[in-house]
């Protein structure tokens, strides 16, 4: 499953109903559990940059992302501001 990581930014609702068009299963989650047994990710973004970074920060999910992402090399989608979270 596809999980869109949601931080609280960005129009998750319209990524959801895209993927669901195209008969992909997904889904909107603001749960690190989500996240660790996601298949793939999206993380979609608008916002300030540090803004969205604090909002990753205090929700844990920093960690949970770098795990997914860098050591386990599950496949992510970064939207917009999405993207420019990954140069930090």
């Amino acid at each position: 499953m596809i999980v869109i990581v949601d931080c609280g930014v960005g129009n998750l609702s319209s990524i959801l109903n895209m993927l669901r068009y195209l008969k992909i299963d997904a889904k909107i989650s603001s749960k690190i559990s989500d996240i660790e047994s996601a298949e793939k990710l999206i993380l979609p973004g608008v916002c300030a940059f540090d803004d969205v970074m604090k909002k990753l920060h205090d929700a844990g999910f920093i960690s949970a992302l770098q795990k997914k992402v860098m050591n386990q090399k599950t496949p992510v989608l970064g939207i917009c501001l999405g993207m420019q979270l990954f140069t930090k």
